[in-house]
């Protein structure tokens, strides 16, 4: 992973003040760190994101077997909250193992909730084993949200509001 150009990237588009500089150099600097330590590989995609208005990094990272992984880390502490593994294909056996809601229907509850134009779709194996989806949705003001519906019960799992990216995914699926 390219760790400094990441966080200069970072820093110089959001023109952050030297303090706040400092602070989100160190916490961006060590989630990039931790994630490097749990998973070897290229750092595809850097995101800024509000969960419940608290900030939260997001790295996508394909590792040497062209799998990609999700990492959120906190803002602040840059310490790894949460972790995923994306499968590009929703008739993947860990993913398919689970799902008892349609894509159709995931997608239908996503809008239902968060009004707008789906972006994006990733298949997701969450940390215990169960399969979600997750839109990137686009509302009519150009917010971007991303809506995780669980593919068991169709219940929304989580919703986090984009800051900013860097990066995108090689084989992004629309």
């Amino acid at each position: 992973m390219k760790t400094s150009i990441v966080s200069i990237a970072v820093l110089m588009g959001l023109g952050l003040a030297s303090a706040n500089t400092f602070a989100a150099d160190q916490a961006l600097e060590s989630c990039i760190q931790a994630v490097k330590k749990e998973k070897a590989g290229e750092l595809l995609k850097l995101e800024k994101l509000s969960v419940a208005g608290k900030g939260n990094y997001e790295l996508e990272v394909a590792d040497n077997n062209k799998n990609e992984w999700e990492f959120i880390c906190d803002a602040e502490s840059g310490k790894i909250t949460e972790r995923e593994t994306e499968v590009s294909n929703p008739n993947s056996q860990a993913f398919k193992k689970n799902v008892k809601v349609t894509e159709e229907d995931a997608v239908a509850i996503a809008v239902k909730a968060f009004p707008g134009t789906v972006q994006e779709v990733e298949y997701e194996i969450e940390e215990n084993g169960a399969s979600s989806y997750e839109f990137d949705i686009v509302n009519d003001k150009g917010v971007e949200t991303k809506i995780e519906v669980d593919a068991a019960t169709g219940k929304i799992i989580e919703t986090a509001i984009e800051e900013w990216e860097i990066g995108e995914e090689s084989d992004e699926k629309r």
